[in-house]
C-alpha cells in the first residue's frame, strides 16, 4: 500500500533544518500503524509527506503503483481527494456548515451527484454514532463528536488510506477512547488502512505496529497487535 524509500525533508533557512534524514519503511494494505516519538522527532513532518500536504526534499513515496512524489501540484490535489482521507487534531470543521454539509464537502469537490454524496454522508454519520446530529452545527456538539464528524468527512470519498495527526490530543479520556475504538472498528471491519501520529503510550494497543522516530530517523518498529484476516 505505502512504500517509503530514503525519505528526506530539510527546511531551508540561514541554517537548514533537517526534519527527516532518510526514512525507509512500508505500510501494508489494511494495516493500522502508529507513528510515535518525542516532540520534534519528525512525526507530523512524516505524515505531511505521506499525505501529500508537503513535498519531500529527496526520496520516494509509492502508494500502490503510483510514485506520488512525481505528481504535479494539481495531480496531488486530485489524488488527495480521490484516494486519501485526513483527520486533524483541531477537527478543521467549517463553523458555518452543518454536520452533514461538513461531511459531504470533499465529495462535492469531486463533482459527485447530490443525492449520492448526501446519502453517503448520512450513512457515515450513522456509522460514527451521529445519525441524529445531521442538522447541528459544530458549536452545538462536543469536541469528541466534532472529531467523529471529521472522521466521517475523511471517509466520504472511500479513501485507500486514512491519515490521522494527533486525533485525540484535544479530547478528554472518554472521548479519546471513543475515537480510537472507532478507528479500530473501521480497521477491523472495513479493513481501512490507517496511519496515525500519536504521543499517547496507551494508543499502542489499538494498532498493529508502531514506527518509532527519533531525530528524523526510524529508531525501531514494534508489532503490537495481530491483524484480523
Amino acid at each position: 500500500m505505502i512504500k517509503v524509500d530514503n525519505l528526506q525533508k530539510t527546511y531551508p533557512g540561514k541554517v537548514p533544518t533537517p526534519a527527516l534524514k532518510g526514512l525507509s519503511f512500508s505500510v501494508a494494505d489494511g494495516e493500522f500503524v502508529a507513528v510515535m516519538g518525542r516532540s520534534g522527532s519528525g512525526k507530523s513532518t512524516l505524515l505531511h509527506q505521506l499525505g501529500l500536504i508537503d513535498t519531500p526534499t529527496a526520496g520516494q513515496i509509492w502508494i500502490g503503483s503510483t510514485d506520488v512524489t512525481r505528481l504535479s501540484a494539481s495531480q496531488k490535489t486530485r489524488y488527495r481527494l480521490e484516494h486519501l482521507g485526513y483527520v486533524f487534531q483541531e477537527y478543521a470543521l467549517i463553523v458555518e456548515f452543518t454536520v452533514l454539509e461538513n461531511v459531504y464537502l470533499p465529495a462535492l469537490a469531486l463533482g459527485k451527484k447530490p443525492e449520492e454524496y448526501k446519502s453517503r454522508a448520512a450513512e457515515l454519520l450513522g456509522l460514527v454514532g451521529l445519525g441524529q446530529r445531521l442538522d447541528h452545527y459544530p458549536h452545538e456538539i462536543s469536541g469528541g463528536e466534532q472529531q467523529r464528524v471529521a472522521i466521517a468527512r475523511a471517509l466520504i470519498n472511500r479513501p485507500a488510506i486514512l491519515f490521522a495527526d494527533e486525533p485525540t490530543a484535544n479530547l478528554d479520556t472518554v472521548s479519546a477512547k471513543t475515537v480510537l475504538e472507532l478507528f479500530k472498528k473501521l480497521n477491523d471491519e472495513l479493513k481501512q488502512t490507517i496511519v496515525m501520529v500519536t504521543h499517547e503510550p496507551d494508543d499502542q494497543r489499538y494498532v498493529h505496529r508502531v514506527v518509532w522516530l527519533q531525530d528524523g530517523l526510524i529508531e525501531k518498529e514494534e508489532a503490537t497487535r495481530k491483524r484480523k484476516r
